[in-house]
């Protein structure tokens, strides 16, 4: 993942020069590595802990388990469009992100110490409130130091880190679980948030244009100059259809995709024990991870010159695919080996997220809080997708749970295709309600 000298000088909308120093940008790449398995919590080891270690004994089961995650995700998806307004106002984002690593940390080594079902879900949903900071100050603290004409390409290598970083993690998680039991899962993220912390203060303040973390232009300025109201995200997202529309494909993306990776670990802990099911959902995280490097870093290499549109049909293509699979086979290698799957439609997605909202709301100044409402759509499909997944698995099995998730994936896929336009080269205020498209020209063009 080398960058020229050349890459890392980008112009601003007003023309100036962004020129970030290799030392910056290096540590962009480490905060995505070592923040890589802090933002998302404890994510599918919640699912094994509470399961295979608290157990049914203790009241837990895939029912319970998911309806915990699904609060979590609520408070998350509460907090994401306000998350996305903060990083919109705030000049130290750096802070943030640190303050946000912290919480979440402390909420999930506080886990093995209670058992009560509303203090674990009470923990949990603070660790998803803080967790929603991580994707707009990510992006925010991105675009504010390369500017937008290197924001796609920059955002893939983000990915790309990222991915590594889950790796990575995953790799030490499964492998010390083996000797130390789940516990250890606990221990890493605070390791991790260490790391984290250390690579955010790599990137100095005065390294992010903080309007041009915003989206801001010249007219964007002014208009703020003049005092006119700034809209909500909820407004923002109103105003524009497509915008609108996205925020409903982010929602079916991870109504279907959120409880794939979890009722695959819930399944392996009853076919293999709970003794084996950390290392094996780490095996299942490190082979689709090791996938996302190089899908995010091509993504974002190749998105300017493919277009959005086809890369992200090929996300819900591949999820509805990944779905059925999982049912054709109870071998643990073969629902390993079709987790790798998991690898190119989230891979695509991370990746073509925050570029897509990019283009719909390039010049508004909106970027970050719109963002967030898009990613409260996102949070509600993936809350939900935990209670829908676990309350057909206790009705009616996996096999059927799984086909069900692989059915939203196919409806999320025509809906792309027949209804959201390519968004590179989007002029803002295009789709905005009532009014008529501008012409979105072609990726060659």
């Amino acid at each position: 993942m080398a960058e020229t000298p050349s890459s890392h000088i980008s112009t601003t909308p007003g023309g100036s020069l962004r020129a970030p120093s290799t030392g910056v940008l290096r540590g962009l790449d480490a905060l995505n590595f070592f923040l890589a398995d802090v933002r998302d919590g404890l994510g599918p080891y919640l699912a094994i802990y509470l399961i295979a270690v608290r157990g049914p004994d203790q009241g837990w089961n895939e029912a319970t388990t998911g309806l915990v995650m699904t609060i979590a995700g609520i408070a998350g998806l509460i907090a994401q469009t306000p998350a996305g307004a903060l990083i919109d106002r705030t000049n130290h984002k750096r802070a943030i992100v640190i303050a946000a690593a912290v919480a979440v940390t402390l909420c999930c080594l506080a886990l093995p110490f209670i058992s009560n079902f509303y203090v674990v879900a009470a923990t949990q949903s603070v660790a998803g409130i803080a967790g929603a900071i991580f994707p707009p100050a990510l992006a925010a603290i991105t675009l504010g130091v390369v500017g937008p004409k290197l924001f796609a390409k920059r955002i893939g290598r983000n990915e790309g880190f990222n991915h590594a970083g889950n790796a990575a993690s995953a790799a030490i998680a499964g492998g010390t679980a083996y000797f130390f039991g789940p516990i250890v899962v606990f221990w890493l993220m605070a390791l991790l948030a260490v790391c984290s912390i250390g690579a955010m203060l790599m990137v100095p303040a005065k390294a992010i244009d903080d309007d041009l973390a915003r989206g801001l232009d010249q007219t964007e300025t002014q208009a703020r100059t003049d005092g006119q109201e700034e809209p909500s995200g909820l407004t923002a997202l109103l105003k524009n259809r497509y915008l609108l529309l996205f925020a409903v494909l982010a929602a079916l993306f991870h109504l279907s995709n959120a409880a794939m990776l979890t009722s695959v670990g819930q399944l392996l802990t009853k076919l293999s024990g709970k003794d084996n099911a950390t290392s094996l959902i780490a095996i299942c995280i490190v082979a689709a991870q090791l996938v996302m490097v190089p899908v995010a870093v091509f993504v974002g290499a190749k998105a300017d010159a493919i277009g959005r549109k086809p890369i992200f049909l090929a996300a819900f293509g591949v999820l509805a695919v990944r779905g059925v699979l999982y049912t054709l086979s109870d071998n643990p290698f073969y629902l390993v080996g079709v987790q790798l799957l998991d690898g190119i439609g989230a891979g695509i997605y991370g990746a073509l997220f925050p570029v897509i909202v990019a283009d719909l709301t390039r010049g508004t100044g909106r970027f970050n809080v719109s963002q967030g409402a898009v990613a409260t759509a996102q949070s509600l499909g993936a809350a939900l997708s935990a209670t829908l997944a676990g309350l057909i698995i206790v009705s009616a099995g996996y096999s059927t749970a799984f086909l069900a998730l692989a059915a939203i994936a196919a409806a999320g896929f025509a809906l792309y295709l027949f209804a959201m336009p390519e968004t590179y080269g989007y002029e803002p205020g295009a789709a905005r309600t009532g009014g008529g498209p501008s012409p979105i020209p072609s990726p060659a063009a």
